[in-house]
């Protein structure tokens, strides 16, 4: 495997969900900070790059204590690649945005099919609690950042023998609020094949996860290493931007999965899949909503 190339190419319709440019743009970024392999080539409906040695993992993986603090470092270092000086804005809403409109225009007779009410919101009550979203979540004061933005299980690579994790697949990398890409993190504890709601993790694991994730950030965006101190005030700010923002992953892979239902070649249940995570949006909205930002 020692000189082992990944060739990816990309999936039917693809071009609908992922901006390839951006892509691109993203993964030179990420390389040029140390956070992804080498580019060896891009060509019309792929990319060839390094293979990163390692166990992808599962969600077994990423509730274990030493390897989560690692993934929760690797994060901060995504996060504090600087944007040289400009303020980016973030790419949540546009995309959300861009997803329901495909669902609207793609798919409305399959959606508002009279046999799915309960399984499959309609456009328009997806469209409301978008505009919902939109307006509390953006208020939260969550800072925006480069983000992976897809960081489920698979897309992190745990090298053991230089005990360290890489993150791959920058399909959905650029800037936004560092809350979401936490909080998609999380839900992604719950697994893709077959998922589990129940492995979500506690609040205590949150905080453990959280008070690594900050303590590096600090040091890479204050430079004070090994001297940065996380106050409790802090640790629940985040807390709560993160459990709210993960209905916002929701709302974005539901929506991904009625496109990709559509589309996609793979042998996988993507409607099945986008009406689990509509049912885990509308089951944890109040229990989000009742969290408070700390005074």
């Amino acid at each position: 495997m020692a000189d082992a190339l990944l060739v990816r190419v990309y999936g039917r319709k693809t071009e609908l969900l992922v901006d390839r440019e951006t892509e691109l743009r993203n993964f030179q970024v990420l390389r040029a900070h140390g956070c992804a392999p080498d580019l060896y080539c891009a060509f019309q409906n792929g990319l060839c790059y390094q293979f990163l040695p390692g166990i992808a993992l599962g969600p077994d993986h990423v509730r274990d204590p030493h390897i989560f603090r690692l993934v929760a470092r690797e994060m901060a270092r995504v996060h504090a690649i600087h944007a040289n000086g400009s303020l980016p804005r973030p790419i949540l809403w546009q995309k959300l945005h861009k997803y329901l409109s495909l669902v609207k225009t793609e798919l409305s007779p399959k959606v508002s099919n009279a046999s799915l009410p309960r399984d499959v919101p309609s456009p328009e009550a997806l469209e409301q609690e978008l505009a919902w979203m939109e307006e509390t979540l953006s208020q939260l004061g969550s800072p925006v950042v480069l983000c992976h933005n897809d960081l489920l299980c698979k897309n992190i690579i745990y090298d053991r023998t230089r005990e360290r994790v890489r993150f791959i697949d920058y399909e959905y990398t650029g800037y936004n609020y560092q809350a979401f890409d936490i909080g998609n993190h999380f839900n992604e504890f719950a697994g893709v094949k077959e998922v589990d709601y129940g492995l979500y993790p506690s609040k205590e694991t949150q905080l453990q996860w959280l008070h690594s994730y900050l303590q590096a950030y600090k040091e890479l965006t204050q430079g004070h290493p090994g001297d940065s101190q996380v106050s409790q005030e802090e640790l629940e700010t985040l807390y709560v931007q993160v459990n709210k923002f993960s209905l916002a992953s929701h709302f974005l892979w539901g929506c991904w999965g009625l496109i990709q239902d559509k589309y996609s070649t793979i042998d996988f249940n993507f409607l099945r899949y986008a009406k689990l995570r509509f049912k885990q949006y509308f089951k944890m909205k109040p229990v989000v909503t009742a969290l408070q930002l700390p005074k």
